[in-house]
């Protein structure tokens, strides 16, 4: 059955099929052919798969973050981070990074952070003087952060299917998420620096302070979401929740941006972005229980620690491999599909698997500006009219930083770890 499996899946991942349909097509086919699994088992495990109380936070968070999107919420993030990094050398690019980690504190999702801020701060940065290629690469490698930085989607799926509490990992997900800013900021500092690029005018105490004051109500928002969480007040799923009713509070009678006309828009578009997450989750949980009655996690863990049995070892060789599962398949898709399996031989080995998961998601996230299925290229490639190829040449510098700042996060768990324990 597993070579069936198997075979079959890469043959439709050569071919171009979509993820969520080739994981379901092959294991279809798998169990027809080994004829000892009724195939009513098919819709129930697909089915059971999404039964769960902290999935309910995806469409919620997806629905929270396409209100901000039409709530004006971005907007306002961006003037208050051109308002206090503007006048630094590379000052526009620096404010596309800074913004979108204070988007990605709120959105949870890497596309959307991408797109949302991209309309509007790729075209600014070329309009400034900025190189096409270089403004393309630091919005991409920028909306990375928005599934390493809490509230994070793949870190409630990771959660949801290896146990681990969700709350613990997006408190652990903070720094890292700050580490890898840091890097991309001094990247661009030292790309501007070189190029010459154009610093913005510096903001007066009084512009400044006018700027933070129109972003209250966004800046607001992490805080409730993530100190309701922190503090047990509520749970990450109810916290969704809260964020969708917030967002909509803001944007209806604080900016005044939504009406019944846009507010069609936003429910269509979260719907159809949940209902593509929720299908590749389906078909995903069918592969993995296939997977688990083959004792596939059995197998990788003893071949695994017949290699190594030094954690450090092991991590090395799962980083390897997730930077290239990455380049190949959907973030979401490959959580699901491999956590169960490597973090038991974690857990074995003595990897605490909030770590783990936060060097899990890490890694896949550089899978977002990697060709050839990293989304985030395609999403600023179609806003700045770029060539992958070009878009993809001008992040070099930045997959060196990133590669850097994720061996710290990787071999240094206590900067990973210590932010749970400080808040217990």
């Amino acid at each position: 059955m597993m070579l069936i499996l198997i075979v079959t899946l890469l043959l439709l991942f050569l071919i171009g099929v979509p993820v969520a349909v080739s994981l379901g097509l092959s294991t279809c086919l798998a169990m027809f052919l080994a004829g000892d699994i009724p195939l009513m088992a098919l819709p129930q495990r697909a089915f059971v798969s999404l039964d769960s109380f902290p999935l309910l936070a995806i469409p919620l968070f997806i629905l929270a973050g396409v209100i901000m999107e039409y709530g004006g919420i971005s907007q306002r993030l961006i003037n208050l981070a051109n308002a206090l990094t503007g006048h630094l050398t590379g000052g526009l690019a620096v404010v596309t990074v800074v913004t979108t980690m204070f988007f990605a504190a709120i959105s949870g999702s890497s596309v959307a952070a991408t797109a949302a801020l991209g309309t509007i701060l790729v075209p600014a940065m070329i309009k400034r003087g900025y190189e096409k290629e270089f403004s393309g690469g630091v919005q991409a490698l920028s909306g990375t952060l928005g599934i390493i930085i809490p509230p994070s989607i793949p870190l409630i799926l990771y959660g949801t299917a290896v146990g681990a509490s969700i709350g613990d990992l997006f408190i652990a997900g903070m720094v890292p998420g700050i580490i890898i800013g840091i890097g991309i900021i001094i990247t661009v500092y030292i790309i501007a620096k070189k190029r010459n690029y154009a610093k913005e005018e510096k903001k007066s105490g009084r512009e400044i302070g006018r700027a933070f004051v129109q972003a209250i109500p966004a800046i607001i928002m992490p805080v409730i979401i993530l100190g309701g969480i922190y503090t047990g007040i509520f749970t990450a799923t109810e916290a969704a929740g809260v964020a969708v009713a917030y967002a909509f509070i803001v944007g209806v009678f604080v900016y005044r941006t939504i009406n019944l006309s846009k507010l069609k828009i936003i429910l269509t578009q979260a719907s159809l972005t949940t209902s593509t997450i929720m299908f590749i989750l389906a078909t995903a949980g069918l592969f993995s229980w296939v997977l688990t009655i083959e004792n596939v996690p059995q197998r990788v863990a003893g071949m695994i620690t017949s290699i190594s049995d030094n954690p450090m070892v092991f991590l090395g060789i799962v980083v390897l491999l997730l930077l290239v599962v990455g380049m190949f398949m959907e973030t979401n898709a490959s959580i699901i599909i491999l956590a169960p399996i490597l973090v038991p031989v974690a857990s074995e080995l003595g990897i605490n698997p909030v770590h783990f998961g936060i060097v899990m998601i890490v890694t896949l996230a550089i899978g977002m500006v990697t060709p050839p299925l990293g989304l985030n290229l395609f999403v600023v490639s179609k806003i700045a009219s770029l060539r992958m190829d070009k878009l993809t040449k001008s992040l070099i510098p930045f997959y060196v930083a990133v590669l850097v700042c994720l061996i710290i996060i990787t071999f240094i768990p206590s900067l990973t770890l210590s932010v749970v324990e400080w808040m217990k």
